[in-house]
């Protein structure tokens, strides 16, 4: 089963994604793609290993490529957060226009192997300001990957002020 939580900042989409995985008494896993770049990434990081605390999460840190993770079969795997993947994946050693496909097989590799994967996306593209055409083209490719990882989920629910709306499906088993 796939779940795709997504919303703006500071909306509530970690707790959500994490409450999802609540009832699962298998192995589960936190794969975190947030590089710790600076005060804000290492709170952000900071806050969200304080609230997988005492869940049964396994931490897996892995910037790129999650096509090369192995999880066991039948385990539970949440994915923090694909904006930060993206961002990795297209601004890192080497650029990238457009790593969405590579993304989404590693995506489908996981899902493959997992019987629960919840993955945090992000809304980025809604506020009307013109950026930098490097900046236009990762907001571009985001929208690509969630609407494909979208396309492949089973249920897909948007976060407002902590509020779950469920987009596709209709509840979290």
């Amino acid at each position: 089963m796939i779940t795709l939580v997504t919303g703006g900042s500071k909306c509530g989409k970690s707790s959500f994604a994490e409450r999802a995985l609540e009832g699962f008494f298998g192995k589960k896993y936190y794969i975190a793609a947030m590089k710790p770049y600076g005060r804000e990434a290492e709170a952000a990081i900071k806050r969200h290993r304080l609230m997988r605390q005492g869940k049964g999460f396994e931490t897996i840190e892995k910037y790129t490529d999650i096509h090369e993770l192995s999880v066991p079969e039948e385990s539970a795997v949440l994915l923090e957060c694909i904006p930060n993947l993206l961002a990795n994946e297209m601004f890192g050693e080497v650029y990238d226009p457009d790593p969405a496909e590579k993304i989404i097989d590693g995506i489908k590799k996981l899902a493959g192997r997992t019987e629960k994967l919840v993955i945090v996306s992000g809304e980025t593209g809604s506020d009307g300001n013109n950026y930098t055409p490097e900046t236009m083209q990762y907001i571009k490719v985001l929208a690509k990957i969630n609407m494909l990882i979208t396309e492949i989920s089973d249920t897909a629910a948007e976060c407002v002020y902590g509020i779950p709306y469920f987009l596709k499906g209709g509840t979290v088993s």
